[in-house]
């Protein structure tokens, strides 16, 4: 369990990030679109343009973009996020009994301790798999029709994983993260936060903050639906960054293609790029990937760089 202290340790102490080290008081705000998914539910050709136009202009500049009237019931909402704050608050003996460890995906993990040994996130998680519930009013089943309409018909049927994580109080703020610097290898990430704030995107070669708006949730492309794109959709580069007094929560979800996928871009789209060598990207799969970001290397701004050399010789490929 991670707990505040006078004097933050040196394991969590974050050096050699001088270009992209926070500040306690960032006011540069994201200009992020804000996409209203009331026309797409309405079959309206008019607002479901104007949203696409909005989104694809994210996904070519930085990546990220929030959603509303997405239809899923802040009652729902409300209740999951009182969940994991009893999930959270349960004493560490307890959360030790689904602790994950290391080769592991699923389960608790104080400042993935069971990963690493400098650079320590200032947060716990808990990970674990699920799936969609059909005709419950589950969460992820309200986007189905809309937001992975195109992930479902390119990548087929979805790996999706979830997440919950708790960003505690830091006396010192400045010298570490909740989450550095990375952008995520998924394909699509979608979170919704609390109220606290501390979610930051790189745009416009400087750190925004993320305003956290309750009936939203903010949606970023990953590694892999950056390849799939063969590079125009840009993977979000972005951090989590912690709070002198207050504590901070988000839940998460994940969606990846299918395990025997082949991650390419449609030749259409590779057909329509200029020049002879048109490929950005050499085939993969995504269960290959995550093995790569799980258990040999930690996600950062060259993720799929560092990948595409150590697949190689991994006998993977």
């Amino acid at each position: 369990m991670i707990q505040n202290q006078p004097k933050l340790p040196k394991e969590f102490i974050w050096a050699g990030f001088d270009s992209m080290q926070q500040e306690e008081n960032n006011n540069d705000m994201l200009n992020e679109p804000l996409v209203d998914l009331d026309g797409f539910f309405r079959g309206d050709e008019e607002a479901i343009k104007h949203a696409a136009g909005l989104i694809n202009k994210a996904c070519l500049t930085h990546g990220f973009f929030q959603v509303t009237n997405h239809r899923v019931d802040s009652s729902l909402i409300g209740a999951a996020h009182d969940q994991m704050d009893g999930l959270f608050k349960l004493p560490l003996d307890k959360k030790l009994r689904v602790q994950r460890n290391k080769g592991e995906m699923w389960g608790y993990s104080g400042a993935h301790a069971h990963r690493f040994s400098k650079q320590l996130p200032w947060k716990e998680t808990f990970s674990f798999g699920y799936n969609y519930v059909d005709d419950q009013g589950g969460m992820m089943n309200s986007y189905n029709p809309i937001v992975f309409d195109y992930i479902k018909s390119s990548l087929g049927e979805d790996f999706e994983y979830a997440g919950c994580n708790s960003y505690p109080p830091c006396n010192e703020p400045s010298l570490t993260f909740g989450t550095g610097p990375h952008c995520d290898p998924t394909s699509l990430t979608i979170l919704h936060q609390d109220q606290v704030g501390g979610l930051e995107v790189f745009a416009h070669n400087k750190w925004q903050a993320v305003r956290p708006r309750q009936d939203a949730f903010v949606i970023n492309i990953g590694d892999t639906f950056m390849a799939m794109s063969n590079g125009r959709y840009k993977s979000c580069l972005h951090r989590a960054v912690v709070n002198k007094k207050k504590e901070r929560k988000s839940l998460v979800f994940f969606v990846n293609p299918k395990e025997d996928k082949i991650v390419r871009p449609p030749q259409d789209m590779i057909d329509r790029e200029e020049g002879t060598n048109c490929r950005r990207y050499p085939d993969f799969k995504w269960p290959h990937l995550m093995e790569f970001t799980q258990f040999h290397y930690r996600a950062d701004v060259t993720t799929l760089q560092s990948f595409f050399k150590w697949l190689p010789s991994s006998n993977l490929a």
